[in-house]
């Protein structure tokens, strides 16, 4: 392909990733007021974390037994309702655009590179969806902190664009973060990075996982920068095991065939004579109309 072809693919490939995010954004926005076939609405679903926790650190105002965040202004409802809409659209569409992404990137590899497409797809969809899993258990933790720090001194009254920011920013963070083991593991199937260097990397690397998670989560709480900083450290231990396998297998099939055991300084045993070119066939007889 040429660059331009290549231009139009990615193109191609973007308006498909949009359309999908786009479909799924409409259906976010009314999923997020609207229950379907007995599913709580999205709205009930991400305000869970907060009706989950004490009274005594979540206020009540309306009555007992409510759970109701507020608003300021005319347009809160609408502008938090299509952020609300377009976060799930960007989840819910997930599977499409890491499709779209791995097929504009499958082109440049080997066949045998391009066998490992649905299964990057699969881990990298389970993978988001662990991450904005974590992020949604972990949510209710750290309100509860930081609501809970001075309940005798004042009490929070959380608006709805404030604490649907917080929840929205923690879940896609985590289900983003959570594609770091994916990643190690593709770098080091295509010989970017092997185990070895990884091994001897590790404790920078996980230094830096954990100042990531400090300045990535937007809560700014200890136990969502911890949460995120251990569920990445595991992750990436697995990613480095997964590399030692990977080269250890490798190194395996280069001893059978006998590959390291070749002298650097000696000419290459592959045969190359070269190969007996076919004599063309001679052009077919054209006829036109008046013939």
């Amino acid at each position: 392909m040429t660059l331009i072809e290549h231009i139009y693919e990615l193109r191609n490939r973007l308006a498909v990733a949009i359309v999908a995010v786009a479909v799924m954004a409409v259906f976010g926005y009314i999923w997020f007021g609207v229950s379907f076939f007995g599913v709580p609405s999205l709205g009930d679903v991400l305000k869970g974390p907060y009706c989950a926790l004490p009274l005594n650190v979540r206020p009540v105002v309306n009555g007992a037994g409510t759970c109701t965040l507020y608003g300021t202004g005319a347009l809160d409802q609408f502008s938090l309702r299509m952020r609300v809409g377009i976060a799930a659209g960007v989840v819910l569409s997930c599977p499409v655009w890491f499709y779209q992404l791995w097929a504009f990137i499958t082109p440049g590899l080997y066949a045998k590179e391009r066998r490992f497409a649905a299964t990057f797809v699969f881990a990298a969809v389970c993978l988001f969806l662990a991450g904005a899993a974590m992020a949604y258990y972990v949510v209710q933790k750290a309100l509860g902190f930081l609501l809970g720090v001075s309940t005798d001194v004042q009490t929070t009254l959380l608006s709805g664009e404030s604490y649907f920011g917080l929840i929205i920013a923690l879940l896609l963070i985590f289900g983003v973060s959570f594609e770091l083991p994916l990643l190690v593991v593709m770098l080091n199937r295509v010989g970017v990075v092997s185990y070895e260097r990884l091994s001897k990397w590790r404790r920078g690397l996980i230094f830096g996982l954990f100042v990531f998670a400090a300045v990535a989560t937007p809560g700014g709480d200890p136990i969502s920068m911890t949460a995120l900083a251990l569920a990445l450290t595991v992750l990436f231990e697995i990613s480095i095991q997964i590399a030692r396998v990977h080269d250890r297998r490798k190194a395996k099939q280069r001893a059978a065939e006998g590959w390291d055991s070749l002298d650097p300084d000696q000419p290459s045993p592959l045969d190359t004579t070269p190969s007996k070119i076919e004599e063309p066939e001679p052009p077919k007889p054209s006829y036109d109309d008046a013939t």
